[in-house]
């Protein structure tokens, strides 16, 4: 049974949700018309949310952007979830759906670092360790975040080894496709995929599969691919990141 709202609420609700879809300031015009309304009409509703806070207006360029309650609501927002929790919840349900072992890694103090691990629900096993450092070149986790974080942090966890231009090729890969994989890199025999979770423009962990070569297809449209993809977005949206998140080069 749903639940009764107050319209208009939900109506003024549409241009903060334009605005946070666009990720930038934009005109009056611009902004109604992605919130699927009139100029006249949708001016009411950004001098309410002006007062309170939700929205500013530029005074330069009368170009409207989210304001520093809709700051404050995001911050707190960010501090009720922790990342790796949320993860975590979905180990299980992951490793059942791929029939492969499945892990949580961060990024540590001396790079890719597994902290969580569901082992498959087949009778093969891969091993992952807690505490586990993965290769940065060797791995899909170690790729994921080489595609992703400041070359001079990559650099600095790969022994300092400045990155050619072979490797930078397969991060912009990475980056194109929204995962990772590796086949008989680290490990002979042993093939593995990652997708990346953010918050908000960071990226904060990645989900990764590990399994036998023969049996494992981690192909970028393979269905292990596209589950750890999905669920990666899913975790990302409840962090607040925007569905298109740039990566920091």
């Amino acid at each position: 049974m749903s639940q009764r709202g107050i319209q208009s609420v939900e109506v003024g609700g549409r241009l903060l949700l334009a605005l946070a879809a666009a990720g930038r300031p934009m005109a009056l015009k611009d902004l109604a018309q992605a919130a699927a309304m009139t100029p006249p009409k949708a001016h009411p509703y950004l001098v309410s949310f002006g007062k309170l806070g939700l929205i500013v207006q530029d005074a330069a360029s009368g170009h409207y952007g989210l304001g520093p309650l809709a700051m404050q609501l995001g911050l707190i927002s960010l501090q009720q979830f922790d990342p790796v929790r949320l993860a975590a919840e979905r180990l299980p349900e992951l490793a059942r759906t791929l029939g492969q072992s499945v892990a949580i890694t961060v990024w540590g103090d001396r790079g890719p670092t597994i902290v969580r691990t569901e082992e498959a629900p087949s009778a093969v096993h891969v091993a992952m360790r807690h505490g586990a450092v993965m290769s940065v070149r060797g791995t899909a986790s170690g790729r994921l975040f080489a595609a992703h974080l400041p070359r001079s942090v990559v650099e600095a966890a790969d022994g300092g080894t400045r990155l050619d231009a072979a490797f930078e090729r397969e991060l912009a890969r990475v980056r194109a496709e929204g995962v990772s994989h590796v086949v008989d890199t680290a490990v002979p025999g042993l093939a593995g995929v990652a997708a990346p979770v953010f918050a908000g423009a960071t990226l904060v962990l990645a989900l990764t599969s590990i399994g036998p070569t023969a049996s494992f297809d981690v192909g970028p449209q393979g269905a292990a691919a596209q589950a750890l993809r999905r669920c990666a977005a899913e975790l990302s949206a409840q962090l607040g990141a925007r569905p298109a998140t740039a990566s920091a080069v």
